[in-house]
């Protein structure tokens, strides 16, 4: 099998990045390499080698794929949240994973419906918590601008209170209930 060139100088570009980053960071050392890095090095290349069986050796035995979708969604979820030190905004991407390995075993099998139930479930459950959390770490961050939220919030409060409603060509009309 040959290599792709342009995969293999895209993979060497992004580990190239990494480590300008690094240096960037003011640490270039094999620790701080591993403490950045490991999901990269030890979980996602276990997610692509049941792919790779998968697509490339073993076309019949597509039960590879679902624990190569949740490896490989693991370790994007903990590469993402060890990078920008956001694991309590990504944790719900571990019930992403199983969604994942069943949405391929679903999309390459033979398309058994009653997949979707969990894969949906998991889904919005997981879509739902992220969304819970990524907006409570954003009013976190907006923390000094919530004195005027509250005034704002009044503000409108008492305008609503005391608008009066405008009139139109129904208003005149009296609702037979009435």
């Amino acid at each position: 099998m040959s290599v792709n060139r342009n995969a293999l100088t895209g993979v060497l570009l992004i580990a190239l990045a990494g480590l300008i980053a690094l240096k960037l960071h003011g640490s270039w050392s094999a620790g701080s390499i591993f403490e950045y890095f490991w999901p990269t090095i030890f979980v996602i290349p276990v997610g692509v080698f049941f792919h790779w069986l998968y697509f490339f050796l073993n076309q019949r035995g597509v039960g590879l794929l679902v624990p190569g979708g949740v490896i490989l969604t693991v370790g994007l979820v903990c590469q993402v949240a060890t990078l920008f030190d956001s694991w309590d905004i990504m944790w719900p991407g571990f019930i992403f994973a199983p969604a994942a390995g069943l949405l391929e075993l679903y999309l390459f099998g033979n398309r058994n419906r009653w997949l979707l139930i969990p894969i949906n479930i998991l889904t919005v459950l997981s879509v739902l918590f992220f969304a819970v959390f990524a907006v409570g770490a954003l009013l976190g961050h907006l923390s000094g601008l919530k004195p005027l939220l509250v005034l704002g919030m009044v503000v409108i409060g008492f305008c609503m209170l005391f608008m009066r409603k405008k009139d139109n060509a129904f208003s005149s009309q009296r609702e037979p209930w009435e």
